[in-house]
């Protein structure tokens, strides 16, 4: 199996949420009233603040993971017109794609360790280099 080579590797994990003052309080009153949910935010964030498994299994990543909102996307994740979130993108040398996608991390069932594994299982599988933007 070819693994990718790169000299740089992040995840970047976008919320299904908006990260405005207002959207974030529109979120969590939504969630805790049953009609908002993002499978992200559940394994990230407890009802205040970062959920300290989410801290404990960032710290075990070998990459970095970053985290955004719908509304506040870099250019270059912007630029690929994802409609569908949550998602977890993986960025390389050779470019930047989904790794994991809205079943995927709802299949996570809120586990931060779901969420690991599910990281190294979809990067182990890869056999060709990340091609989205080249």
């Amino acid at each position: 199996m070819r693994r990718p080579s790169s000299k740089k590797m992040r995840f970047i994990g976008v919320y299904d949420a908006d990260s405005t003052w207002r959207g974030e309080l529109t979120y969590w009153i939504g969630a805790r009233l049953g009609r908002r949910h993002c499978s992200l935010c559940h394994i990230t964030h407890g009802a205040i603040s970062a959920r300290e498994e989410w801290s404990q299994c960032r710290a075990r990543l070998i990459v970095p993971f970053d985290t955004y909102h719908r509304d506040d996307l870099p250019d270059g994740v912007r630029a690929l017109g994802l409609t569908s979130f949550p998602v977890v993108l993986v960025e390389s040398d050779h470019g930047m794609r989904v790794l994991l996608g809205p079943a995927e991390i709802e299949a996570c069932e809120g586990a931060a360790r779901s969420l690991e594994s599910a990281l190294v299982s979809s990067l182990a599988s890869e056999t060709t280099p990340f091609t989205l933007d080249g």
